[in-house]
């Protein structure tokens, strides 16, 4: 991602379920865009929530940006909060592209439903397709962290490293919304990001080895 250069328009898909906090994460994705003088846009499709607990969000920022809407095949990075939706979406991605991948299992309500059979193995059937996948358990370096709710920061920090701005400016937009708050949850926050960084860093690690 670092090669896109400050304006050349880029595109993050981010999917999960219903109460994962999805569409807080892209609101914060905006805010450090806009921070540094992007043009913003993005949407968001929680209509399935209601019928079947699915939200995806697309974010799309650069010099100027005229469709929030993301088109199959240019997402740079998918940033999946829960495994089998972000397989279900990997048709969005760009031949090149990535994706950062929970591998905490949350069965989306849609599978319940009869609506969508989950996958015996996202990142193995991902990979199989010449896909970069970089996966790592957030929802348990969230609960190790102490709240489950900590997972939205952990996936923040994970994908840090792949905008074409510094990580520290992402991190400053999560940390200035608790900084009212209890100092104590500015400092989780602050262990969470990190955490997924270093999450980020090592499924990278692990993926240029298979590779």
């Amino acid at each position: 991602m670092s090669e896109t250069g400050r304006f050349d328009t880029t595109n993050i898909l981010v999917v999960g379920t219903g109460g994962q906090g999805v569409m807080t994460a892209t609101e914060i994705l905006a805010e450090a865009a806009i921070a540094l003088g992007h043009d913003v846009k993005k949407t968001e499709v929680a209509g399935m929530a209601q019928r079947g607990g699915v939200v995806s969000s697309h974010l799309r920022f650069g010099a100027k940006v005229l469709s929030p809407q993301i088109t199959p095949g240019t997402a740079d990075v998918l940033l999946g909060f829960e495994a089998a939706e972000a397989m279900r979406w990997r048709h969005m991605l760009r031949p090149k592209g990535l994706v950062l991948m929970n591998t905490g299992r949350l069965v989306p309500p849609i599978v319940e439903l009869g609506l969508y059979d989950y996958p015996d193995d996202p990142v193995a059937s991902m990979r199989a397709a010449g896909t970069q996948v970089f996966s790592f358990d957030a929802s348990q370096i969230a609960q190790e962290l102490g709240d489950i709710r900590l997972g939205n920061t952990v996936m923040l920090g994970a994908i840090s490293d792949h905008l074409p701005f510094p990580a520290e400016v992402l991190e400053h937009c999560i940390l200035k919304r608790f900084a009212r708050k209890k100092a104590e949850l500015v400092e989780l926050n602050r262990h969470a990001f990190a955490a997924g960084r270093a999450a980020a860093e090592a499924a990278a690690k692990a993926e240029a080895g298979v590779a």
